[in-house]
């Protein structure tokens, strides 16, 4: 390696992206729908891989070094990148990472909403990232309640939305072979090779309650039936004993 390769690669490893500041109180939205159930968690490990699979929240995107704008998303999805870098820069910077996110997904809020189908949407797509998801609870923010982009080019062209039930909308990412499911105001994540939710902190958390208390009664249950088998055994060697 030549010194200017060094000196570059030196540069290049201190470039870190500051701390992304604290969300305005309407903002929220995105700790209920995407933070507090968990979904970046379920997300990485269904897709596993995490030195080259990144599934992040709140995090800032940039395309390169000193860039502008600097954008962070509710979530965010890449694969085949370097995942120790993404954390060393405090971020993703697209021209160090090679390529662009593969997903994001802006969560509404009142104060957001205009930027989300508007100047983010024009944004998202010059950086070159495939998929780009919004997800309203109630529809009165962003106008839809779940909608999706597909970059084809250098614009996003909508991704069909279906009405499978009262209250239920779908659609279909490519990029993570994932269901987005909008129902009765919240959001889910289905995989379709199973047609069932990916398992969240809260549903495994009570499926694992669940299965103590199960394995609890079944051990009270067993000592009842040793306890009823000894006092059986008792009776029988009573009555040998006066038969005797």
């Amino acid at each position: 390696m030549t010194t200017t390769e060094a000196t570059t690669d030196a540069t290049r490893t201190l470039f870190r992206l500051p701390d992304p500041p604290k969300r305005e109180y309407d903002e929220v939205t995105a700790h209920h729908f995407v933070y507090l159930p968990g979904i970046p968690v379920n997300l990485a490990v269904h897709f596993g891989r995490p030195e080259t699979t990144l599934v992040v929240a709140d995090q800032w995107i940039v395309a390169f070094p000193g860039s502008r704008p600097l954008l962070r998303p509710d979530l965010l999805i890449a694969f085949n990148v370097d995942s120790s870098q993404y954390w060393d820069q405090n971020g993703y910077v697209i021209s160090d990472q090679g390529k662009p996110p593969d997903f994001v997904l802006e969560v509404a809020s009142p104060s957001t909403a205009e930027r989300d189908t508007g100047y983010k949407r024009v944004e998202y797509a010059a950086m070159g990232i495939a998929e780009y998801w919004r997800f309203d609870d109630t529809g009165e923010s962003h106008g839809a309640r779940l909608a999706g982009d597909r970059l084809a080019g250098s614009r996003y062209e909508p991704m069909p939305i279906t009405e499978v039930a009262p209250n239920v909308l779908e659609g279909h990412s490519e990029v993570l072979n994932l269901i987005l499911r909008w129902e009765d105001g919240e959001l889910n994540w289905i995989d379709p090779a199973t047609a069932q939710p990916l398992p969240g902190l809260v549903s495994e958390r009570e499926a694992r309650i669940d299965a103590e208390s199960r394995a609890q009664q079944a051990q009270v249950a067993l000592q009842r039936a040793e306890a009823r088998a000894e006092a059986l055994e008792a009776e029988l060697q009573r009555l040998r004993e006066r038969k005797d």
